[in-house]
């Protein structure tokens, strides 16, 4: 039975459910954050890359990194995949620690174009696109530092206890607000870019009810909202990257791009989202195993629907809420 399911045929047991969970997640913080932050990043990647591959998504991630790669070696695509899990079990226990790396600044190297570096100086209005990158929360470190306050967009958890226990670690890193993904969200974004702020959102993720854009030399599908708000709000993108350079240590990256402003609207928002994959996989390339191999991000052979449909929806969040 799923847990909506659930949810709804016995409220009253999920809802205890809801708190003993986080109970449970407020205790792993806690105790987590006794332990210095290195010590339970190493420790933490090292379990999940000896304990991950038994995992059924690690077979998952084998097969997306064929055929992303298809003339590596078996073994090559085994030790990346171990890398990605070893990275991902970094993440998992540098969360508990996260606004305490915000301030250490000695594990940060920050690289910034010249749209970024004005974006840093609080010079001008942009939207954030980052992807699932060795510890993608930190990808705003150094705008944090210098003292911008990012409205973030996240996936809220089904657990309310839970969501609550983790959205309070991410405070220092979203002071602009942290708004779950519903139907008001564009709104509180566009208001956001209209009066100079700055936004942050995930842009790797899949969307089957978006666009379709080539990645690893076959189509994948992928969120056009990005590119429709900055283009609506008149933008650019800062697409941002993580590096995970040594441990605990990081190298952040920021490249701006400029959505195409033609007579053709969704024609504008495909190219951008093209160009933003296209940085993607550049960066993936680098470092295949600091990505999360497990997204289910490619469209079947022959599924095109995804196309037509986003002549009609690709930005219809954000069109509608433009004319309110």
């Amino acid at each position: 039975m799923s847990r909506k399911l659930r949810q709804r045929k016995y409220p009253r047991l999920t809802a205890a459910q809801n708190v003993v969970e986080g109970i449970a997640l407020r205790s792993a913080i806690w105790l987590f954050r006794l332990i210095p932050v290195d010590v339970a990043s190493k420790v933490m990647g090292t379990c999940w890359r000896w304990l991950a591959p038994y995992n059924a998504r690690h077979k998952r991630a084998l097969d997306h990194l064929e055929k992303a790669f298809p003339g590596m070696p078996e073994q090559e695509r085994d030790q990346i995949v171990r890398g990605m899990w070893e990275n991902l079990g970094r993440v998992a226990a540098e969360t508990f620690h996260i606004d305490r790396l915000l301030k250490q600044d000695f594990r940060f190297e920050a690289i910034a174009d010249e749209t970024t570096e004005k974006v840093l100086n609080g010079e001008q209005a942009c939207l954030f696109v980052s992807f699932h990158s060795a510890n993608w929360e930190l990808c705003v470190q150094p705008a944090v530092r210098r003292g911008l306050k990012i409205t973030g967009v996240y996936q809220a958890l089904r657990n309310p206890e839970a969501d609550r226990a983790l959205t309070s670690l991410r405070a220092d890193l979203y002071k602009g607000g942290l708004l779950s993904k519903s139907h008001q969200t564009a709104r509180k974004i566009l208001s956001t870019l209209k009066s100079g702020g700055v936004v942050a959102m995930m842009g790797d993720l899949r969307e089957t009810r978006g666009v379709q854009v080539p990645f690893f030399d076959r189509l994948a599908y992928a969120n056009p909202v990005p590119a429709s708000l900055a283009r609506a709000c008149n933008v650019p993108i800062v697409l941002g990257r993580v590096v995970r350079t040594n441990g605990v240590r990081f190298r952040i990256e920021g490249r701006a791009i400029s959505v195409p402003v033609t007579d053709d609207r969704q024609a504008d928002i495909e190219a951008a989202t093209a160009q933003i994959h296209a940085i993607f996989e550049s960066w993936i390339r680098e470092h295949p195993d600091q990505w999360m191999w497990i997204h289910k991000k490619w469209a079947p052979p022959g599924k095109t629907s995804a196309q037509k449909q986003a002549r009609r929806a690709a930005a219809a969040q954000v069109a509608s809420s433009e004319q309110d």
